[in-house]
């Protein structure tokens, strides 16, 4: 089964990295991209703390937040969002998705992604596919059990530098001759 490749997220800010983080840039990890808004009661009360949850349990998973604002552009400016991460002490990395062209309420990374709204947990494996996304809450032991599988698969995958150089063997020497 081919898994397809998670799209790249597109952002107008970042907040909480020194730098903007991109999902080429985190191949090799494992990565829960968690889309929010920071008016939507089930991100609150369900989606940030589960995301919160899961930076503080798997530390060698990359959560990221993607704030994609599709209705009261208004109240969820960036000095709001400033306020937001502080009070609510978030501190995984959060990108700021890029408006919509011409008048679309949908951000780019919410279209890209064909999200149907927010929570949306995005489960991205070591290679950058999309493994799962699930519009609302997602269930705990089930997310728990899917961030366990795509660990072992990436810790039980082959790394660059696990690979043993071996010389090659000439197939043709001057007293015989290899199967090839």
């Amino acid at each position: 089964m081919k898994i397809q490749l998670a799209p790249e997220w597109q952002s107008t800010d970042w907040f909480n990295t020194p730098e903007p983080l991109s999902l080429s840039g985190l191949r090799g990890q494992v990565v829960l991209l968690h889309a929010f808004q920071m008016l939507c009661p089930g991100c609150v009360s369900h989606g940030l703390p589960q995301a919160q949850r899961i930076a503080k349990l798997f530390p060698d998973v990359r959560v990221i937040g993607l704030h994609t604002v599709f209705e009261h552009h208004e109240a969820m400016g960036l000095s709001s969002l400033r306020a937001f991460l502080h009070e609510y002490r978030i501190r995984f990395p959060v990108a700021v998705d890029v408006p919509g062209p011409d008048g679309d309420p949908l951000p780019r990374t919410m279209r890209a992604y064909a999200m149907r709204g927010t929570p949306t947990t995005v489960l991205i494996n070591a290679q950058g596919g999309l493994h799962r996304q699930v519009f609302g809450v997602h269930d705990d032991l089930l997310l728990g059990a899917e961030i366990g599988l795509l660990r072992a698969q990436t810790a039980l995958s082959p790394k660059p530098q696990d690979t043993p150089s071996v010389a090659p063997v000439p197939l043709c020497g001057d007293d015989s001759c290899a199967v090839g």
